[in-house]
């Protein structure tokens, strides 16, 4: 290796220097595509070259002949976008780079992927790229290969895959990170439809390389893949550990029938003394099976590439010894750590194992996460070359056991390379494009030419040799490039295969060993550039006669043309330049001498002058003559004349310019030539039929002078357009000549005998004329003649007929469209050519294509369903007619609408945005368009909305008619008797209704008065509460809501409502395990992790568990918690657990029982994880955007609610939302404010707003929250920890809620309040922490002994005293009207239900559509989640809407928000009391109803807390609908955008949570069901070939200190 390197400066410095002077002359074919070329491949086995280009694919030949493309693009996408795209927003034209190209040659089909669409991929005809075998866009997810990221490299290679005794066909493809692509770093990618599986789907779901949350950091660069002895490689570039940038290069390898990719193993490769190389730029496999060779690796650091070469085995060997270590020996070789966990945060999980390792051997299902060697056990090589620059692309061949590498440079410089047996390294460059680039991976060798790709629009085939193109020994011998050498007899330089007699001595001069023949002398001797014939050269040995080009043979006399000029004087330029000796000419077009084979008396010159002798001092006219002047075919040319002193050379100073002009150019007919200006004197010549100067036009004697010849007849020669509408109004423009000289020359013009007006502003002298087309008359003929009569009375008729027709379109494509517009859509029909391009108008529907005039936009979905849009019209008696509809505010105002009945306009009465309101005509009006029937029935008027240039029909009116005649016999035979009936009833109905009507008003006058006071109470009340609620939004925007951290919400949702609560050891943390185990315990439970993470032996396990009968709801919740805890740090797999799940729960409710029970309440694990798993995915939603309003919610509740009078005792209170937690009483109270006064803290006060009913606690309470404000309850102190003293004089008195002051009424006790201790307004109260030193432990003692003897009698009330037996019997005793009146009273009270509801109600409506707007953002999960429900249901005929809508009501509203909405504490540092308990039980149950599709009939035995929202619940329901409608119409969550989520949360949360106690605790579950798990892995097949028992039996065995024979 040593020597290599050490010569290697030398013979690059020498040879390059030559290469780069005969580079220029290196024969090339090459094709240059419109765009960037992204990759080529090449069929083996026809030599086709396959280009994929940015927006087309080329088919080229094997000289790179153009044989077919295909278009790609550009497309109609978004970044965003989820195939297909007619269901994408903000969707525009985007470029197609392609990012994969495979040749399948088994079906003889292209493999092409492109960046648009998520990277979908099509099949094309290998023969014919025109023809597209496959593409489909409507597969989802799982059919996204590529990236849609310009900077993604994507690499992959064909290989087959087995599967139930059938191999298929497929390719592995690598890919970078995207942030819009599948994460998935490896995929492997079926070529045909196969059960369930689809063309281009990843059938391979493994965990061990979903390393979501490590892809960004990790920076993957694939540069190639490859196949060989069973296995795939990939090579690629990525950092260590994502702490910098710095990127190392590793070889990847997985067994190519290994199904799960258990086997993927990354090793680092080194290139370089302390890996100086470490980035890989291109690769290439040399001796299939034997090594991989020519590596490229590209350094930041040093601007330097090197070449390196690693054998294939070597590379095997230190895989397994990687694979082995973690396996059998702790990941350790030699006693030092050799194995890395690059993609798993948890290591410690990893190699605790003792299984064998093989060569052969392809892992096992229990790593979650691939392996990777550490990098002082990378496979180290040195550089076997190096150069400054950096190295690009290579390609290697073998050439008569010589092995040659082609390398390619960002300087557009392809090198080759020779490893020579000596270990001689000849560097030469053969190909240099200046300033191209050769782009890595795109040089083809196929051992004769060698393509290359630069500046990534060009591909050139170049020969991998340039022995032809050496036309002397020297040069050839010189190249010391392996494929050459001299071939004496045929005297060229060839390639050995093509020496004819190279077998035979010194037959073939080889040209590394620099043995040559000498050129003496040359015949002729010199020879033009360009020129070619046969020369005469002399050997010293002996002479050859051969034909060649000298320009290549730098001894060779040659001379270009052009320099001629610098040698002879200007003035006879073009003289000299044709008779040089070289054999130029003069090019009269630039003025250059050059090598074109032209007869030289053609040089432009004037000659002849006249006279020849001028003397000085006299005027003389001097004339000459021009010859060769034809190429002068301007109207004018100025001519500058100079005077020269022959003998000096000197110029003099001149201004004779004169202007050339010829009369015939640009004045074709006569016409035109009398219209010049007189100043030329330009005359029609009759004779000559040309215009000619005035002097040159030979007229015969007599004849008329050319000034007074009339001018011919006009002539047409064309009419623009041809055809034209028979209604007319379009104009045509009718080309000849002699139309005259003057606009108003035209004095008529007729087409198909119909007058055609003349447009004057549109005439051009004698050669247009434009007139605009008149309706042609229905008894006349359609076609015919143009006739042009213009002054003089001289007519011009054309030749061609000037058709009238009118287009008739037939078909539209596309048919549709979307609403935005936008759409090219293509009419096809007849006599489509009528008329111009600027006469023809489009409408669609009476809308231009074309952008303008005002567009109403109606949004929704099914529209195609509809096939007559109409508008309801609704009417009464034609006093008032009303539009419903919607948007008419934001279109038109009043003004701007117009409305027709008939053929009469209607009054715009008044416009809304939903209604329009007209007055008809008071007269009946006429039909526009009459029928024509013999009927006496009221005619239909159409009702027609008219804005701008848009008409509606949106209904029919209709008069009724009235008959006179009938009226006369009915009026006497009915109406007289029945005038004398009514008026005696009138009287008898006065009576009584004015009676009736006293008693109405009286009713109603109470109602308004109840109305009012509970209106002014709500207006009163919800001004307060939004002033006080001031302070707590100022709190919010400070970010001071108290949002719990992740652990301990996780830990609040999960645990909080199990049997122990808060005490639950999932909450403490705390396991009771010797210090002696701990270590075997822990190993233990990681081994269980793995075991966990097999999916063969959850299932089993909680299929066992949920057999049980003794495993009941509460253990199967329990259960369900603890397993995502476990989980948490892959949550893509327990989604993965929780899939497969639901869809065997769905089966057995869709067939066995009633689909819309399912998910209602938690019988089962999966209902339980599916609960967990929202609560997961929204703990950011409820902290980024419906926490606020939530606490919003909860801050107004407790504000509203402590306003007023609370029971300590009995949990009622004044204002609340809840029935059975009013307080029926009214009890008196006034509201104080105290200045408090916290012991040790200060002096400062803080002024505190209470009740004088409030007991002691309660006051407590109030002062903690306001003094405590800014911190979490959590975090306060709690009430029975703090003292309160009044000191109203010298002394103080500690108050209580209980002591020997408090007052008894009979047997019950009241509790003590501040109006009790007679507490004034802004008294001073102090707020003392609770000391626990034994000084005051005695006075502590008394104060506990006093009030625990207060308390022994249970009978204590605190605003209400309950009704003892007395009472009870008092009760009894009250007469009718007394119980009457109580009632009245009671139900009273429930105004102020009300009057909370109305106060609450924005802060509950805020709270709604926080949650229920599709609008704004909504969690990925939820969208994931209601799309896999949507799927399922497809796919199942009884699921219809109702039952979907119950599913989705199941799984979010009612599982997830109902759980939060009453438990703020879950997510909130807060503590709630009962009564606002009760109150958001009301909202809750609200939410609830409001999620329901079934409608509660109400009636007068309704709960109050259903009338309460009843009004607001078909809002709330429509808002339901149209969250859930508006959820399904959005881009669809890929599986590789929630799992990028999920791994997110993953990351960042799972080290917080008590994992390990959660597998302590779940392995009980596993411990009390041995027997039954131990059973049903062994009945498991699958379970049996992975040894599942075994390791279940052996864990076991760790955890329970038993030994056994395992």
């Amino acid at each position: 290796m040593a020597s290599w390197v050490s010569l290697l400066p030398f013979l690059f410095c020498q040879l390059i220097v030559q290469a780069q002077e005969e580079g220029s002359n290196i024969p090339i074919l090459e094709f240059t595509s419109e765009t960037s070329i992204n990759n080529v491949v090449q069929d083996p086995q026809t030599g086709r070259i396959y280009l994929g280009a940015v927006n087309t694919i080329f088919q080229l030949g094997p000289s790179l002949r153009l044989e077919a493309r295909a278009e790609t693009g550009p497309k109609e996408d978004a970044r965003t976008c989820t195939p297909p795209p007619a269901a994408c927003q903000d969707t525009k034209l985007m470029p197609n780079l392609n990012k994969l190209l495979l040749v399948h040659p088994s079906n003889g089909s292209l493999v092409v992927c492109g960046s648009r669409y998520r990277g979908i991929c099509s099949l094309l005809n290998l023969t014919n790229i025109e023809q597209q075998l496959y593409y489909s866009d409507s597969k989802g997810e799982r059919t996204y290969v590529a990236s849609i990221e310009d900077n993604v490299n994507v690499v992959g290679v064909m290989s087959t895959y087995k599967k139930d005794g059938q191999a298929f066909n497929v390719f592995l493809v690598g890919k970078g990170y995207g942030s819009l692509d599948s994460t998935k770093l490896i995929s492997t990618r079926i070529l045909q439809d196969y059960r369930e599986w689809v063309v281009f789907e990843s059938i391979i779901e493994a965990s061990t390389v979903q390393t979501t949350p490590f892809v960004p950091k990790y920076l993957h660069d694939f540069r190639h893949a490859f196949k060989d002895n069973g296995f795939v490689y990939f090579l690629f570039s990525r950092t260590l550990d994502g702490t910098d940038n710095k990127n190392f290069t590793f070889i990847s390898r997985l067994c190519e029938d290994d199904h799960h990719y258990y086997s993927h193993t990354e090793l680092q490769l080194n290139c370089g003394p302390n890996n100086r190389y470490n980035k890989a730029q291109a690769a290439f496999v040399a001796s299939p099976g034997k090594e991989l060779a020519r590596v490229m690796h590209e350094s930041g650091m040093y601007g330097e590439s090197a070449l390196c070469m690693y054998p294939l085995n070597s590379i095997n060997e230190r895989l397994v010894d990687i694979i082995s270590a973690c396996y059998s020996d702790s990941g350790k070789i030699s006693g030092f750590p050799a194995v890395d966990i690059p993609y798993s945060s948890k290591t410690e999980e990893f190699c605790t194992s003792k299984i064998a390792v093989s060569a052969s051997f392809c892992g096992a299902d229990f790593l979650p996460s691939p392996l990777a060697s550490k990098p002082k056990y990378a496979l180290k090589e040195s550089a076997l070359l190096t150069k400054s620059g950096h190295l690009t692309a290579v390609a290697v061949v073998v050439e008569n056991e010589h092995t040659i590498a082609f390398l390619g440079n960002n300087q557009g410089e392809v090198f080759k390379v020779e490893l020579s047996s000596d270990l001689l390294l000849c560097f030469t460059l053969i190909f240099y494009l200046k300033r191209w680039r050769v782009w890595g991976n795109k040089l083809i060798s196929d051992c004769v030419t060698l393509f290359s790709v630069q500046a990534h629009l060009t591909i050139t085939k170049v020969p991998v040799q340039t022995c032809l193109q050496k036309k002397d020994c020297q040069s050839c011998v010189e190249l010391r490039d392996p494929y050459c050498g001299w071939c004496v007899l045929e005297g060229r330089c060839t390639r050995r295969s093509d020496c004819r007699r190279a077998e035979e001595k010194n037959g073939w001069l080889w040209s590394p060993r620099q043995q040559c023949v000498k050129i003496v002398s040359f015949s002729p001797p010199n020879l033009s550039c360009k020129k070619t014939q046969k020369v005469q050269p002399c050997f010293s040995s002996h002479s050859l006669l051969f034909t060649l080009s000298l320009c290549s043979l730098h001894l060779f006399p040659s001379l270009q043309c052009s320099a001629t000029l610098t040698c002879t004087p200007h003035k006879h330029a073009c003289m000299s330049c044709v008779a040089s000796q070289w054999g130029c000419q003069w090019n009269m077009n630039d003025h250059t001498c050059s090598d074109m084979d032209q007869n030289g008396a053609k040089c432009p010159q004037f000659e002849n002058p006249d006279p020849v002798l001028i003397p000085v001092g006299y005027k003389t006219r001097i004339s000459f003559e021009g010859i060769n002047l034809d190429r002068y075919q301007s109207p004018e040319t100025n001519v500058l004349f100079y005077v020269k002193d022959k003998e000096s050379d000197k110029k003099m100073d001149s201004t004779l310019n004169v202007t050339l002009y010829n009369c015939s150019v640009g004045r074709e007919d006569c016409s035109l030539c009398k219209n010049a200006d007189p100043k030329y004197s330009c005359v029609w010549c009759a004779k000559q039929k040309a215009c000619v100067y005035e002097k040159l036009c030979n007229t015969q004697h007599g004849s008329e002078h050319p000034d007074n010849i009339e001018c011919p007849d006009p002539q047409i020669t064309d009419i623009i357009p041809l055809y034209g509408p028979l209604r007319g109004g379009i104009s045509i423009t009718i080309r000849g000549s002699n139309l005259g000289i003057h606009k108003e020359d035209i004095k008529n013009i007729t087409v198909v005998g119909e007058p055609c007006i003349h447009q004057p502003e549109k005439y051009s002298v004698s050669t247009s004329v434009v007139c605009e087309i008149g309706p042609v008359g229905h008894l006349r003929q359609y076609w015919g003649q143009v006739e042009v009569v213009v002054k003089g009375g001289k007519r011009g008729t054309s030749s061609m007929n000037f058709t009238y027709r009118d287009p008739i379109p037939e078909t539209v494509t596309p048919a549709k469209g979307p609403k935005a517009g936008g759409t090219l859509i293509t009419i096809s029909g007849r006599f489509l050519d009528t008329g111009s391009k600027d006469d023809v108008r489009v409408t669609i529907g009476g809308v231009d294509c074309a952008v303008g005039g005002r567009n109403i936009v109606v949004t929704g979905s099914g529209f195609n369903l509809i096939q007559t849009a109409v508008m309801k019209v609704q009417g009464d008696n034609f006093t008032a007619i009303e539009v419903s509809g919607r948007g008419f505010s934001k279109a038109m105002t009043a003004k701007e609408a117009q409305a027709f009945v008939g053929d009469v306009s209607c009054v715009v009465n008044t416009l809304q945005d939903d209604k329009l309101f007209l007055d008809p005509p008071p007269i009946p009006p006429r039909a526009r368009s009459r029928r024509h029937r013999r009927d006496t029935r009221p005619e239909m008027l159409d009702l027609m909305i008219k804005f701008g240039k848009g008409e509606w029909v949106v209904g029919s009116v209709q008069y009724e008619n009235k008959n006179d005649s009938s009226l006369y016999i009915i009026i006497p035979a009915v109406i007289v008797p029945m005038l004398l009936i009514i008026a005696i009833s009138v009287y008898c109905y006065r009576r009584k209704s004015q009676q009736a009507e006293r008693e109405y008003e009286k009713v109603k006058h109470q109602l308004e008065n109840l109305e009012e006071s509970v209106r002014d109470r709500c207006k009163k009340e919800f001004t307060d509460l939004m002033i006080e609620m001031e302070d707590h939004t100022n709190d919010l925007s400070e970010g001071r809501i108290p949002f719990l951290d992740y652990k301990t919400y996780t830990d609040r949702v999960f645990f909080l409502p199990s049997k122990d609560g808060a005490n639950d050891v999932m909450i403490t943390g705390k396991l009771d395990i010797p210090e002696a185990r701990r270590a075997t315990v822990t190993q233990a439970l990681n081994q269980f992790s793995n075991l966990l993470n097999s999916k063969t032996f959850l299932i089993n396990f909680i299929r066992t568990l949920e057999r049980s009968h003794d495993f009941n709801a509460r253990a199967k919740v329990y259960f369900a918690s603890l397993l995502t805890v476990a989980l948490h740090g892959k949550l893509e797999y327990y989604t993965d657990i929780m899939r497969t799940l639901l869809l065997e729960l769905m089966e057995e409710y869709v067939h066995s029982k009633n689909p819309k029970l399912m998910l209602r309440r938690s019988e089962t694990v999966v209902e339980r994880m599916l609960c967990n798993w929202m609560s997961i995915c929204l703990y950011q939603f409820l902290k980024d955007s419906a926490g606020e309003p939530l606490y919003k919610l909860f801050r107004a509740i407790k504000h509203q609610i402590e306003k007023g009078p609370v029971d300590a005792r009995v949990k009622k209170a004044k204002y609340t939302l809840n029935d059975t937690g009013l307080l029926g009483d009214d009890v008196e109270y006034s509201v104080l404010t105290l200045q408090v006064l916290v012991h040790g803290e200060g002096p400062d006060v803080t002024p505190v707003k209470v009740l004088n009913c409030d007991t002691i606690s309660q006051v407590k309470e109030k002062i903690i929250e306001q003094v405590y404000r800014n911190l979490p309850y959590s975090l306060r102190p709690k009430v029975d920890s703090v003292t309160l003293e009044w000191r109203p004089g010298s002394t103080g008195q500690i108050l209580s809620d209980l002591d020997l002051t408090s007052q008894k009424e009979g047997r019950w006790r009241r509790i003590n309040t501040l109006a009790h201790y007679n507490v004034r307004d802004n008294a001073t109260l102090v707020l003392s922490r609770v000391l626990h030193t034994h000084q005051n432990y005695d006075q502590n003692q008394e104060n506990h002994e006093e009030r625990n003897a207060l308390l022994e009698d249970d009978k204590v009330f605190h605003l209400v005293r309950p009704a003892d037996e007395l009472d009870e019997i008092k009760s009894k005793r009250g007469s009718i009207k007394d119980k009457s009146m109580t009632k009245a009273i009671t139900e009273i009270y429930l105004t102020r239900l009300l009057s909370v509801k109305g106060t609450l109600q924005q802060f509950v409506d805020d709270f709604f559509r926080s949650v229920l707007c599709s609008g704004a953002v909504v969690p990925p999960a939820v969208k994931y989640f209601f799309d896999f429900l949507d799927e399922q249901a497809l796919k199942h005929n009884n699921v219809d809407e109702e039952t979907i809508h119950i599913w989705k009501t199941n799984s979010l509203p009612l599982r997830f928000w109902v759980n939060i909405l009453k438990n703020p504490h879950f997510i909130f540092d807060v503590h709630v009391s009962e009564v606002v308990d009760a109150s958001l039980s009301v909202i809750a149950q609200t939410f609830m109803d409001a999620c329901t599709k079934s409608e509660h009939k109400l009636s007068r035995d309704s709960p109050s807390n259903k009338l309460l929202y009843a009004k607001e619940i078909s809002t709330y329901k429509k808002m339901v609908d149209d969250y859930y409608k508006g959820i399904r119409q959005m881009v669809p969550v890929s599986d590789q955008d929630m799992n990028t989520h999920l791994a997110e949360v993953s990351r960042s949360h799972t080290d917080k949570l008590n994992t390990q106690v959660a597998l302590h605790q779940l392995y009980q579950y596993a411990s009390k069901y041995y027997d039954g798990i131990i059973a049903s892995l062994d009945e498991d097949p699958a379970a049996q070939s992975k040894q599942l028992t075994l390791r279940l039996q052996q864990i076991a065995a760790a955890l329970e200190n038993k030994v056994t024979d395992l």
